[in-house]
């Protein structure tokens, strides 16, 4: 009898060409996804007189470059501007599918790719971009890869890696109202530190994670690079079938019924073990909200800001005093106290319609005190944000309703704050000068972002919501 295996030994072994002596292994990839910085790995390939091995695996959109107050490509910079042409061209050239401005499928790469079924169970997907973990919430390994690899990934259809190690992350127990998939993360980030999962692939189970929606599962994997991990994976259930049905490119027929019945065989073998285990109590986690220059530099809205002397060691200390600093935080302070001067929802993290509509409930009948942007994922969830009237409740409320992309939350495209600005973000990352030199950034959900929004200060939502 095979012994049992973790969800992830089953796709890795699924997808080995050959193991190597020193450790390394070749992967056969199923999909590849690509945005506007693809350019380079294309140079590479036709300097060597290389075409794409497998154009029909792969798939493509403009995101980290483009205007959010505009469809067009006449973006400032220029070197900006080629990059946003050269995928045009580029994926005609290969015969790579390609959602362009002006199709209302273009959006952001990790919200693109589940919303058009092309990331599924059981797959091996890459991307050149460290989010791609986003995508294991639908039981696939996905992981980011450097630009080298993108071109090794064009040329081969396969990738040289190292195998990781598995942490199963489990999360029992019935949330409270209005925590959400980024709440969970970033308490996770919290209690085992940024670099907590480090040459691990990790698996969110539990109760808690079965009974997030798709959602909240994309949320909670895109989030895994936060925590050092090589990807972030949910095992596939009702809730991932049930998303997938009808998607475009999501099996049909008679392949359907093919596909479903190897995607029930991906989840994790009763009895397999994980090199880790991380457990957390769901009633346990309130609203996040992160006060440093790293996810792990997270705590309840309800706490206070933390005190360099309560830190284990000196390095320690010196990291906490140094982001206070940059942060102009004083230690005791209570964070529902602390002003924000801008609000960003949006990302490949939170720009999905739950993620609006979550905003839009605390945003309904109320007025914003500063500047907050709402930026969809895809143009696809801009329409039905719009058919279902959302657009129209941020408008009223004061907020700017702007085109898909990535947005504030990079800040390559010019969509950055000004020094010394306080933004409420629902993005993923809140390193130094993430969203604009000496812009200080803080990580929480779209309720909570909204929240922030109508009051000018970091806002308990269950306090607006009930």
């Amino acid at each position: 009898m095979t012994a049992p295996r973790t969800m992830f030994e089953k796709i890795w072994q699924r997808h080995v060409v050959v193991d190597r002596p020193d450790g390394y292994t070749l992967l056969y990839i199923d999909r590849h996804l690509m945005h506007d910085g693809s350019s380079p790995a294309y140079a590479r390939l036709k300097a060597r007189g290389l075409g794409l091995r497998r154009p029909d695996r792969a798939a493509a959109t403009p995101d980290h470059y483009v205007k959010t107050d505009s469809r067009t490509k006449d973006v400032p910079d220029p070197d900006h501007r080629r990059l946003l042409n050269d995928i045009t061209a580029n994926c005609n050239e290969a015969g790579v599918t390609l959602f362009d401005l002006g199709d209302a499928r273009q959006g952001i790469i990790h919200v693109v790719g589940p919303e058009q079924g092309l990331s599924q169970p059981g797959l091996t997907l890459v991307c050149g971009d460290s989010h791609t973990s986003t995508h294991g919430a639908l039981g696939a390994l996905a992981f980011g890869i450097g630009s080298s690899e993108v071109t090794h990934v064009m040329a081969t259809q396969c990738l040289w890696q190292r195998k990781p190690k598995s942490m199963r992350i489990t999360v029992d127990g019935t949330l409270s109202p209005h925590i959400t998939g980024k709440d969970i993360i970033l308490a996770i980030i919290g209690k085992i530190g940024a670099a907590g999962a480090v040459g691990y692939v990790m698996e969110y189970a539990g109760s808690a994670i079965r009974n997030l929606s798709m959602e909240g599962r994309l949320t909670l994997c895109n989030m895994s690079i936060e925590a050092g991990g090589r990807a972030g994976m949910v095992a596939p259930d009702d809730i991932t079938f049930n998303y997938m049905k009808g998607r475009p490119f999501a099996p049909k027929g008679e392949l359907w019924d093919k596909a479903m019945a190897f995607w029930k065989t991906v989840p994790t073998d009763e009895g397999a073990t994980f090199d880790r285990e991380v457990t957390l109590n769901a009633a346990e986690i309130a609203p996040m909200v992160t006060w440093g220059t790293s996810p792990e530099d997270v705590l309840s809205i309800n706490g206070r800001v933390p005190d360099p002397a309560s830190a284990p060691d000196a390095g320690k200390q010196e990291n906490m005093k140094r982001a206070l600093e940059y942060m102009d935080l004083k230690p005791g302070t209570p964070m529902d106290s602390v002003a924000v001067d801008r609000v960003f929802i949006g990302s490949c993290t939170n720009s999905r319609i739950e993620d609006l509509r979550a905003a839009a409930a605390v945003a309904k009948g109320r007025k914003a005190q500063i500047p907050a942007w709402v930026v969809a994922g895809s143009g696809l969830i801009k329409q039905q944000a719009e058919a279902e009237g959302l657009d129209k409740i941020f408008r009223e409320a004061g907020f700017d309703w702007r085109e898909p992309g990535c947005s504030m939350c990079i800040g390559v495209n010019g969509d950055t704050g000004t020094r010394g600005q306080r933004i409420a973000s629902t993005s993923n990352r809140n390193f130094v000068g993430r969203q604009g030199q000496g812009v200080r950034t803080h990580l929480v959900s779209p309720a909570m972002a909204a929240a922030a929004a109508v009051t000018g200060h970091f806002t308990d939502v269950r306090k607006l919501l009930g």
